[in-house]
């Protein structure tokens, strides 16, 4: 059997076009939940960046009886007790614009340096199956928080995330080379093999 649609639970068109690059050539339609119909808010109450992920794909396959996939992702700071954590999107209020947000962080690490600054991206996503199946990937992408804000290509926390072995920023990287370096980019590819293992138990 083989599987002929997933829809991906967001409506972000920046995050579909990473989606459908790292999955093109599995030959499955991708569609957004707009392209699906589906215009469902699913409260994300989980603890973990995995629960949230597993809580959303699943209740969007509940009302398509499509194969789901759905991520949550954020930013963890090592010295602030992993915060924002799950609550990156939330941090200080939905309405805060991030170069707020990144201010934030960047001054609450006053006086720490190199390794004191640890941080990582994490990402996991979750594939909610119709016969009830659940599978979860995890991929994270470690740096540092930097000191200022640099870069044009990222969003979000990005401008704040230093890769110390490139020497760059995360929103100084190309597209090409952030998917293949980032959290997203690394459980889409895990995700990837664990859905042909699923193709070849179908057959």
């Amino acid at each position: 059997m083989k599987i002929k649609k997933i829809i991906f639970a967001t409506g972000n068109e920046g995050k579909m076009k990473e989606v459908r690059m790292i999955l093109k050539d599995l030959d499955i339609e991708v569609l957004s939940l707009k392209e699906a119909g589906i215009t469902a808010e699913v409260a994300e109450n989980g603890a973990t960046f995995e629960e949230n992920a597993m809580i959303k794909a699943k209740e969007i396959m509940k009302m398509s009886g499509e194969l789901v996939l759905a991520d949550d992702s954020g930013l963890e700071v090592d010295a602030l007790n992993k915060e924002p954590g799950v609550y990156s999107a939330r941090y200080m209020g939905y309405d805060t614009s991030y170069t707020v947000k990144n201010q934030n962080i960047i001054d609450r690490l006053k006086g720490k340096d190199g390794g004191e600054r640890s941080a990582r991206f994490v990402c996991a996503i979750a594939a909610a199956l119709p016969d009830g199946r659940m599978l979860v990937t995890r991929g994270t992408m470690e740096g540092e928080i930097g000191y200022e804000e640099r870069g044009e290509n990222g969003f979000g926390y990005d401008p704040i995330f230093y890769l110390p072995e490139y020497d760059c920023y995360s929103a100084e990287l190309s597209l090409e080379i952030k998917n293949k370096l980032s959290h997203r980019g690394k459980a889409l590819r895990m995700m990837k093999e664990e859905l042909i293992k699923l193709e070849e138990e179908l057959q």
